[in-house]
């Protein structure tokens, strides 16, 4: 794909703009969290055009297993990829596994050979791949599909008016709890101290919101999308926001010895994946019809809706997916996810595994 050229000086040059220094605080936060060591950059190099996904046919047909949530809209190109035979074209017998467990076990799980490849979602999975599972981050799928909600008069119109409230997530180490709290970090609010956060099943955060239990909560599509147009609820923010706009949020993993072992093999399914993401942009309507069994109780136009706010197009690898991960990783140690000590371009290029060049 085409993409705009940025010196590694410029990328690495703009940080200290983006994240505050000010507002020190007892409890050590400021500027020993989120300051960005030499800066890396908020804004990625954007995907502006598709190029032609290249084709890796592998020479003997491999049986492969991929998981995936299939709650989720945002990883509809896992059944667009069997549904239009992007897998089948590249010889592979892929069988397709909707996991409920959680990020560990998805990880361990493909790690040791229960599964081959999975999608997630890269602010949940780069703490346990700080831990050491043998998973490779091989591409990236999309952006967007996170949103904060308020209720319209409950006094919470942005990002800063989160300071001294509650708010909902699903789970306390979810995607959009650690973005959200990278967001509030950025303004100078402390989202460890500052901000109360308290876990509820997800289909009851809008009771509790309700009920005045909570102030705002944050939730993924197509459940957030669905409870905002439901209850009039006002989108405080979302991950497409700013310089935002431009990251990925959701990962393609594949199981190191797989990359190690049988690099076309990982290849294939990779591209499979990219080519599915490409099909979702140019073709929203017909990947909502796709997903629509695994989402019976939204239809077809509110999943198509879904999709064409979301940024399928933009699914980066090599040098750009290795930038976006450090960014991540810096901004995760700012809100003490990831330990302090941990290089972020280092672990960048340890859990990135380039297998389409």
């Amino acid at each position: 794909m085409s993409r705009p050229t940025l010196s590694r000086r410029h990328m690495l040059g703009a940080a200290a703009a983006l994240l505050p220094i000010g507002a020190a605080a007892t409890h050590g936060f400021a500027a020993s969290r989120l300051a960005v060591p030499d800066g890396l950059t908020g804004a990625p190099p954007i995907c502006r055009t598709a190029a032609t996904v290249p084709v890796t046919v592998v020479p003997k047909k491999k049986s492969l297993k991929l998981t995936w949530n299939a709650n989720a809209i945002c990883v509809v190109g896992v059944p667009v990829a069997q549904a239009k035979g992007l897998f089948t074209k590249r010889n592979l017998d892929v069988e397709l596994i909707n996991f409920g467990g959680s990020t560990d076990q998805l990880l361990e799980a493909i790690a040791t050979g229960k599964a081959d490849a999975g999608v997630g979602m890269a602010l949940r999975w780069l703490k346990p791949l700080e831990q050491g599972f043998d998973v490779k981050i091989t591409t990236a799928t999309h952006g967007g599909c996170m949103r904060l909600l308020a209720r319209a008069d409950g006094g919470v119109k942005s990002l800063a008016d989160l300071k001294g409230k509650t708010v909902g997530v699903s789970d306390l180490a979810a995607p959009d709890k650690n973005f959200f709290s990278i967001r509030l970090a950025r303004l100078g609010v402390d989202p460890l101290t500052e901000v109360d956060w308290r876990a509820y099943p997800a289909d009851l955060l809008p009771v509790a919101l309700q009920k005045g239990e909570i102030q705002a909560f944050t939730l993924g599509d197509p459940l957030g999308w669905v409870i905002r147009d439901r209850d009039g609820l006002t989108q405080v923010a979302t991950n497409l926001d700013a310089e935002y706009a431009h990251r990925a949020c959701c990962v393609l993993g594949v199981r190191g010895s797989l990359v190690r072992d049988d690099r076309p093999a990982a290849a294939a399914i990779t591209e499979a994946i990219l080519e599915a993401q490409d099909f979702v942009t140019a073709h929203p309507d017909e990947s909502a019809a796709i997903f629509e069994p695994y989402s019976p109780k939204v239809k077809a136009s509110d999943l198509a809706a879904m999709l064409r706010s979301h940024t399928h197009g933009h699914h980066p690898a090599g040098a750009d997916l290795k930038q976006e991960i450090a960014l991540y990783t810096e901004e995760l140690k700012a809100i003490s996810v990831i330990r302090p000590g941990t290089s972020s371009e280092k672990f960048s290029a340890k859990v990135y595994a380039d297998v389409l060049s």
